[in-house]
């Protein structure tokens, strides 16, 4: 089935959910309630302005043991509105004042996102014009330009000396110009190396600090210390220089202050956070002391963040009232209402996730298109190696990754990522030794290569 168009009124909730389904088995509802808050942001563009305004998302929480799909499920969806996306743990952060994250630094990042997606959209944009400029400006370095000469200069060393009518050689310059640009495009010069310039951006003692807290003082010192650029002389093989080229031709094209313009725009209207771990930061102590006083100052920093607030970016403020926000957790300890009753207040929307069975487990390694055994396959086949995963073998697999999650820690359809490695491992490393043939995986084969591990419950601790 092809993909929906991502023209927002193509992404009809039917539509996002047969989307989210070629790549997550199973969590209906999670996907029916992702979908929705999707489709209400386009709903809420064509309302009226004076009710757009008022039209805040619903935020989501998703309830549920690990590996289950909460994450990919929000990923996938932001992939598929073409949305600004982050990612951060609710663990990372740490209330004002405190050593760790500041909160308003998942707004910073988003902002980071939004304009590295514009970037690269203007970027593709602007390619074939790039690319055009790129190649005149490899031409000059293979056949630089003919420079005016006085009658008694002396010509290059093994060329024709400049015929005393002159207008014959700028004709001349052409057509040798026209005929290296013909060799170019057929490849004939791909052997070959130059020396070019390039624009080179030294990594400034401010980036040092990025990402370690400290974001507020580094959008400062930012706007004090503006970046300078140089020049660099490099030699690269033709291929290399018009690539090289071509990128560094496309950022002279995009207009950085109108795409910031727009990115932070996108990030205030179509951007996606997408909290994590939530449960670890749940617990009120009326004693006011102890880690859960730690706890409930991280919920109530998030808290203005979530309900709409501005936070200032080094492309400007930023506005969070109308980003959406799904929150994700275990919740195995911690309850929803362990949160904060105002925070809990921010996310209307809660849907509990399935756990996984063995049967999930067989439609994981099958159905999905990045299913686990069309990524082994595809990967052993660059080897001519040829795997026949048998419809037993799948089964087998699925039903010990079920039996050591309930052994030990579950952690989902992520068991599944350790059991096949281990069941491929040896295979995998002998592969280039192997020449081409083709291999039957089996139920027996899987149980030979794993049983003897799962009887050893205390070493499967280790390896699985």
């Amino acid at each position: 089935m092809a993909s929906p168009s991502k023209r927002p009124e193509a992404l009809t909730p039917r539509a996002i959910v047969e989307e989210l389904d070629r790549y997550i088995v199973g969590q209906r509802e999670a996907k029916r309630a992702v979908a929705v808050a999707l489709r209400n942001r386009w709903r809420r563009q064509q309302v009226p302005p004076p009710m757009r305004d008022e039209i805040s998302p619903k935020n989501i929480m998703l309830i549920g043991p690990t590996g289950v799909g909460k994450t990919e499920i929000a990923r996938r969806l932001a992939k598929l509105a073409g949305a600004p996306f982050v990612k951060v743990e609710a663990s990372k952060f740490t209330e004002v004042g405190y050593v760790g994250r500041d909160v308003d630094s998942m707004v910073r990042d988003l902002a980071e996102t939004a304009v590295s997606m514009l970037r690269e959209e203007e970027r593709e944009r602007a390619r074939p014009r790039a690319r055009e400029n790129a190649e005149e400006r490899l031409l000059d370095v293979l056949l630089p330009p003919a420079r005016p000469q006085r009658p008694a200069t002396a010509s290059l060393a093994g060329a024709p000396a400049a015929p005393e009518e002159g207008p014959a050689t700028p004709a001349a310059a052409s057509s040798t110009r026209e005929n290296l640009r013909l060799l170019l495009h057929e490849g004939k010069l791909d052997d070959r190396s130059v020396e070019i310039d390039t624009s080179d951006t030294p990594q400034s003692f401010i980036d040092v600090f990025s990402g370690t807290g400290m974001e507020e003082m580094v959008v400062n010192l930012q706007s004090m210390f503006p970046q300078s650029k140089r020049t660099k002389r490099r030699r690269l093989s033709i291929p290399e220089a018009l690539e090289a080229l071509t990128e560094e031709e496309a950022a002279k094209l995009i207009d950085m202050e109108r795409v910031t313009k727009e990115a932070v725009r996108r990030a205030e209207q179509d951007g996606i956070i997408f909290i994590d771990e939530l449960d670890k930061v749940a617990g009120r102590e009326a004693g006011g002391h102890g880690p859960d006083v730690s706890r409930e100052g991280v919920q109530r920093d998030l808290l203005p963040i979530v309900e709409g607030s501005t936070v200032s970016t080094k492309y400007g403020p930023l506005k969070t009232d109308h980003v959406l926000f799904i929150a994700a957790g275990a919740f195995h300890v911690a309850k929803p209402k362990d949160l904060i009753p105002e925070l809990q207040g921010r996310f209307p929307i809660r849907v509990e996730l399935d756990s996984l069975t063995d049967a999930d487990f067989v439609r994981i390694l099958t159905e999905p298109e990045n299913a686990l055994t069309k990524q082994y396959t595809a990967l052993l086949a660059t080897e001519k190696i040829h795997l026949d995963i048998q419809a037993d073998a799948i089964a087998e697999i699925a039903r010990i990754a079920a039996e050591v999650n309930a052994r030990m820690e579950n952690i989902g359809a992520r068991r599944l990522h350790t059991v096949m490695e281990r069941l491929l491992d040896e295979l995998a490393f002998e592969a280039p030794e192997l020449g081409e043939r083709t291999i039957p995986i089996t139920a027996a084969y899987v149980r030979e290569r794993l049983q003897g591990i799962l009887k050893d419950e205390d070493l499967s601790q280790y390896v699985l």
